[in-house]
C-alpha cells in the first residue's frame, strides 16, 4: 500500500500505547486499567501506529493468538485527522498485516460498530451475531461454594476457557487473571469446574469478562458472587445476542442494555458454544 507523503505505518512505541489508551478513554470506551498493558506484554507487534512525520494520528490492534487466530480491535483516528480517508487506509493495512502474521487458514475476529458493518463486509468479513452491552450498578450476593483463583488452579481455568475461545490463549489468560484489582471466581460441580468469571477494574467501575459457564444457573451464581465483591460500583457485561439466557440474566440482575456491536469473522467462523458465553472477555481482544 502506497501512503501519502509524510505518513507512515509501523509498530507502536510504548508511549504511543499510553496515548492510544487516553484516546480510547476520551471516546468513552472505558478501557480496563490493565487491558492494553496486558495485550502489549503478550503481543507487542499487535499495536500499529499511523504517524504523520513522527506524530501519532491513528492506531489500532491486530492481536495474534500464537498465529492460530487473530483479532482486530481498538481502532482510533485522532479527532482532528478524521474525514480524510485515513481510517479506511489504516484499517486495510492492519488487516493485511494481521493476515501475514497468522498461519494458513487462520480466522480473524472483530467486534465492530453496527453502522460500519457494510464497510467490514466489503473487506471480507461476515457477520456472525451481535454482542450487547448491559450496564448498571453492582448488586450481588456472596456464595460459599464459589471459589477464588488461585484456589482454582490456572490449569483447570485454562482448560475450561479453551472450550469457549477460538484458539489457546494461556499467556494472555494468565496475565488477565492476575491483573491488579481483578476478582476471579469459579464454581466446581462434581469435582470439575463448571464455570468461571472475571471482574476487572476500569477507568470507571468494573467490567465482567469473561463469564463462561455450563448453564444459566451456574453463570448466575458466579456473576452474583462477582457483583458482591464490587458492590455499588458501575459495572458492564457484554453478552452474545444469541445467548437468550444470558440476556435474561443480565436483565434480571438489574442491568440495562446500553449499546451493541457486531461480531464478524474473516475466514471460517469458529464454532463456539455461545450458550455458555455469558460475558465476552473484551471487545478489543476477543
Amino acid at each position: 500500500m502506497i501512503l501519502p507523503a509524510g505518513l507512515t505505518i509501523a509498530s507502536m512505541r510504548s508511549d504511543e500505547v499510553v496515548l492510544l489508551e487516553e484516546w480510547a478513554t476520551a471516546e468513552g470506551w472505558n478501557p480496563g486499567l490493565a487491558d492494553l498493558a496486558i495485550a502489549h506484554a503478550v503481543d507487542a507487534d499487535a499495536f500499529v501506529a499511523l504517524r504523520r512525520d513522527d506524530e501519532l494520528v491513528g492506531g489500532g490492534t491486530i492481536f495474534s493468538y500464537d498465529g492460530q487466530f487473530g483479532f482486530m480491535g481498538l481502532f482510533i483516528i485522532r479527532a482532528d485527522s478524521r474525514g480524510a480517508g485515513l481510517g479506511a487506509m489504516l484499517w486495510h493495512h492492519r488487516l493485511d498485516l494481521l493476515r501475514r502474521r497468522l498461519g494458513p487458514g487462520a480466522s480473524i475476529g472483530m467486534d465492530g460498530v453496527l453502522a460500519m458493518v457494510p464497510f467490514y463486509q466489503k473487506g471480507g468479513f461476515r457477520l456472525a451475531h451481535g454482542d450487547l452491552r448491559f450496564e448498571g450498578i453492582a448488586r450481588g450476593a456472596d456464595d460459599g461454594d464459589v471459589q477464588a483463583y488461585p484456589q482454582l488452579s490456572f490449569g483447570e481455568i485454562a482448560a475450561f476457557d479453551r472450550r469457549f475461545v477460538a484458539a489457546p490463549r494461556d499467556r494472555f489468560l494468565l496475565r488477565w487473571l492476575e491483573q491488579p484489582g481483578a476478582h476471579v471466581l469459579g464454581l466446581r460441580q462434581d469435582c470439575a469446574l463448571a464455570g468461571y468469571g472475571v471482574a476487572r477494574p476500569c477507568r470507571r467501575g468494573f467490567k465482567l469478562g469473561p463469564v463462561f459457564a455450563d448453564g444459566e444457573a451456574v453463570a448466575e451464581r458466579i456473576v452474583l458472587a462477582l457483583l458482591s465483591r464490587i458492590e455499588g460500583e458501575a459495572v458492564a457485561l457484554d453478552v452474545p445476542e444469541p445467548n437468550q439466557a444470558g440476556l435474561a440474566l443480565a436483565t434480571r440482575l438489574g442491568l440495562r442494555q446500553s449499546f451493541g456491536c457486531a461480531r464478524l469473522y474473516h475466514g471460517v467462523a469458529p464454532n463456539l458454544p455461545l450458550s455458555g458465553i455469558f460475558g465476552v472477555t473484551s471487545f478489543e481482544f476477543g
